[in-house]
């Protein structure tokens, strides 16, 4: 009987130390970097836990910090040019989720709109994220991992202001945000759907090439896996709305053959010494982070992982300064 009874009780601790590692929970710190006030939201995907919150507001320069079930998967975006309308409904002119309310309570961002995609805990126990463009574009954002194993942790997202470079055809109402091919016409070869929806015969597009070139680690349209999603384990994550250059930095293109898409140069308007410092070394430590991420710059796993960790320290100092 003692045996048992010991070995019962064993078994309960065993259980419960199991409990607690698959409840202790993830942080997302979001950081607004942006000059204006944004609302950001979230939504669950099916059959996942729900979070404490699914919108709040976020002054310039602040940040909050959510606590996130290891077992969630879902999105988040952020919310921008937001007020009451005349009968009182909480609505946004940019990245709008419909409920008319701050929180969001189950409703997903309106194109166009940069979305945040997480699933944690997946597939060998690694978290799975990236940044899409495939819903278009309305604010810039970077994600990064902050002490997770496993996988690689990159840094990823799409830090440059694309909204003054949008080409004509996909600008959004009112000119606020840039839509994606699919949302603008509605084309199944936009769309990877129908007869084009297989990554075989969807292939990037004129339009989807403008988000590739201008952001290299985001998705541009639905089969853009192979550079776009990321991995880590344990990991805890900061996201940040509006980060180093863009503070500082303007985007405007032109095309020398006349045609209607932009490319996408970087100016050299700066606000300060301090700033233009800033942004440039925010743009070599997120080339060379992208260069180790998807090995076309030749180091050993050791030191890759060494490299990929400090360029996210110092990309997370750089947002807070």
């Amino acid at each position: 009987m003692g045996c048992l009874h010991l070995s019962s009780t064993f078994l309960s601790f065993l259980f419960l130390i199991s409990l607690l590692s698959e409840v202790n929970p993830a942080s997302f710190k979001i950081v607004n970097r942006c000059r204006h006030t944004i609302w950001p939201g979230f939504l669950s995907g099916a059959n996942t836990p729900q979070l404490p919150t699914t919108g709040f507001v976020l002054n310039p320069g602040k940040s909050r910090t959510v606590t996130i079930p290891r077992s969630w998967s879902g999105r988040l975006w952020g919310r921008a040019l937001c007020g009451q309308d005349s009968s009182g409904k909480f609505v946004c002119l940019s990245g709008d989720c419909g409920s008319g309310q701050i929180e969001c309570s189950g409703s997903g961002a309106k194109p166009p709109a940069t979305l945040a995609e997480f699933t944690l805990n997946g597939d060998g126990g690694l978290d799975f994220y990236d940044v899409s463009l495939v819903d278009g574009y309305n604010l810039p954002m970077l994600v990064v991992a902050k002490g997770g194993k496993g996988g690689n942790c990159c840094a990823t997202g799409c830090l440059l202001d694309l909204n003054g470079a949008c080409p004509p055809q996909l600008r959004g109402d009112g000119g606020v945000g840039c839509r994606s091919a699919c949302e603008a016409f509605g084309d199944p070869q936009y769309c990877c759907s129908g007869a084009f929806g297989t990554p075989d015969v969807c292939h990037p597009s004129v339009f989807s090439l403008f988000f590739k070139h201008a952001c290299p680690r985001a998705y541009s349209y639905a089969y853009d896996d192979v550079t776009s999603t990321y991995t880590c384990a344990g990991a805890d994550y900061v996201i940040i709305f509006c980060p180093p250059p863009y503070s500082s930095q303007k985007v405007f293109g032109a095309r020398k053959d006349g045609a209607l898409l932009p490319l996408v140069n970087k100016s050299t308007i700066y606000l300060s010494r301090i700033h233009a410092s800033r942004a440039a070394l925010s743009d070599c430590l997120q080339l060379l982070g992208f260069l180790v991420c998807h090995k076309k710059y030749s180091v050993s796993p050791l030191h890759s992982k060494v490299l990929i960790f400090t360029v996210n320290l110092i990309l997370v100092s750089l947002a807070r300064l």
